[in-house]
């Protein structure tokens, strides 16, 4: 078996830019499939509105996209990469989730 002659260093430091770069890609997915539920859900209601007793399942998709997006801003700012007005035009974020992004997940209201 050849031996890696890199420094131990260099080895390290590919291993944490290849996890990044995973990670990126989770975060990434993460966020496309909490805006697609949230466009679904759009969809099954766009003729007739979303009636009253289905704001809140709505409130919490948006919620959930809203973190997903913070997760993923997150990640890139963590990997050097600032600017993410091209997350916003790229996955088409809705600037209700945008609104809620890092937000603390909201509490089911008791009755």
């Amino acid at each position: 078996m050849p031996r890696d002659l890199r420094p131990p260093v260099d080895i390290l430091h590919y291993e944490i830019v290849q996890e990044q770069a995973s990670a990126l890609g989770r975060m990434g997915r993460a966020l496309e499939q909490s805006l697609t539920r949230l466009r679904e859900f759009d969809a099954a209601h766009a003729a007739s509105g979303v009636p009253a007793s289905l704001q809140p399942a709505r409130r919490r998709l948006v919620h959930e996209a809203g973190h997903a997006l913070w997760m993923f801003v997150v990640q890139r700012e963590a990997s050097g990469l600032r600017d993410s007005r091209h997350i916003m035009r790229t996955y088409n974020v809705p600037g209700e989730v945008q609104r809620c992004m890092g937000l603390p997940p909201s509490k089911p209201v008791s009755k």
